[in-house]
């Protein structure tokens, strides 16, 4: 076991080393041969290889990393990664190889992610919930194919951080470790709003878990109190931002106070920014110009629906296993074995975090950020592996889709062209 487990991790290792290495020459050659829709990326840096890092969202963490929040709408981004940007650039500095220059920012946030590489935590997770090494090695070499290989694999985006730190916790959840889960879901809010939804793997395994397999005994205040400090902690990164920012723009001592801190009963200037900017609200986005966004994320959303939808309607199978009080009124007789490792119980949190999370981007928000978001949930994943198994056609289906979209993105992105 031990053995087979090194050779999956050290084969699955080798191909992210090698899916980054076809992301990153499939976007350079794009950007060297393609002109630009857009030219912004050669005014902040020289036409070298540092430019092709220089793209959407990129732009944003690089300001705020070299100069801070100056303008209102980039209160939408955290600071997260552009704090990883500023700790690389003065490393870098300091080793003679740069300077706090839009180079030397994307460079370090670009090498930062690199470290990140989530390939070995997502094999464990899944080794854990799926309870075959050879599941878990199908479902992780899955996740080379990603459905946005640009911002996961090359570029200073939050994705590779923020996918990084929820699998470190989702796997510290499932072996009860619950104070580096609440660590490591800190770490990934302080990189996406929606990452104080995490919060959830912590109170489902320290209360509600032992609550409907009816070990009430743990439920002690002490238990009770522990899980409420560090279900807390991983809104702190999402309290401190909206904090900060209101003693910037809300305090008397500020020339012209915004709207925005007084009109709402708890201020916030991210929902605030969403809304005034991105025009996020419930089915805001839902018109005519952007059925194209919706044919974009279809495939990746509608993905995690037939999963979720496929769990769930197993799920009276499924509860048996889960409450031993439903097997007792039927005297105590065991309940039948699922006939899917898919069907494991202790997929169920995870099931409803990524059915909240894909309705919340489908109508709620850009639904195309789903190609870039939806990676981070595991499901992807073991969904894609469900598929190649059980629905052979669907699974190969799934394959073609994620490596022809794969490259057609980083092309799309390279170019700067949406969607990104």
């Amino acid at each position: 076991m031990q053995s087979t487990t090194t050779k999956h991790v050290r084969t699955l290792l080798f191909l992210s080393v090698v899916a980054r290495l076809a992301v990153w020459t499939l976007v350079s050659i794009s950007a060297y041969l393609l002109p630009l829709f857009d030219a912004s990326p050669d005014i902040g840096t020289s036409r070298s290889w540092d430019s092709v890092l220089l793209r959407w969202d990129a732009f944003h963490f690089a300001h705020i990393a070299k100069e801070g929040y100056v303008y209102e709408y980039e209160w939408a981004f955290f600071n997260g990664l552009p704090l990883l940007m500023r700790v690389s650039a003065h490393l870098q500095a300091l080793a003679g190889f740069g300077s706090n220059d839009w180079a030397t920012l994307l460079r370090g946030g670009a090498c930062m992610a690199v470290l990140c590489d989530s390939t070995q935590v997502l094999y464990h997770l899944s080794l854990h919930h799926l309870h075959s090494p050879s599941l878990a090695f199908l479902s992780t070499a899955l996740s080379v194919f990603s459905s946005s290989p640009a911002a996961l694999r090359l570029a200073s985006y939050n994705e590779p951080f923020f996918t990084y730190f929820s699998y470190r916790g989702m796997l510290a959840c499932a072996r009860s470790q619950w104070i580096a889960a609440s660590i490591c879901f800190a770490l990934a809010s302080m990189f996406r709003s929606n990452g104080i939804f995490l919060s959830g793997f912590i109170l489902w395994g320290m209360l509600i878990t032992p609550f409907l397999t009816g070990r009430k005994d743990l439920l002690t205040h002490t238990r009770l109190l522990k899980c409420v400090l560090l279900t807390a902690l991983p809104l702190i990164p999402f309290i401190h931002h909206n904090i900060i920012a209101y003693l910037v723009f809300c305090t008397p001592s500020t020339t012209r106070i915004p709207d925005w801190c007084a009109t709402s009963m708890i201020p916030s200037i991210y929902s605030h920014v969403q809304s005034k900017y991105w025009n996020v609200g419930f089915l805001r986005y839902w018109t005519v110009s952007n059925i194209p966004n919706f044919i974009f994320a279809l495939p990746a959303v509608l993905h995690i629906f037939v999963f979720c939808w496929f769990y769930l309607s197993n799920l009276p199978a499924i509860i048996p296993h889960i409450i031993p009080q439903i097997r007792s009124k039927t005297n105590n007789v065991p309940p039948p074995q699922l006939d899917s490792s898919f069907l494991s119980p202790s997929l169920l949190p995870h099931v409803l975090h990524a059915l909240a999370l894909t309705s919340i981007l489908t109508f709620n928000a850009h639904v195309q950020i789903s190609l870039r978001l939806l990676p981070s949930l595991p499901i992807t994943y073991w969904a894609a592996a469900r598929l190649m198994l059980d629905l052979p056609k669907w699974g190969k289906a799934w394959v073609t889709w994620s490596v022809l979209w794969g490259a057609l993105s980083c092309v799309l992105w390279a170019v700067f062209l949406p969607p990104a």
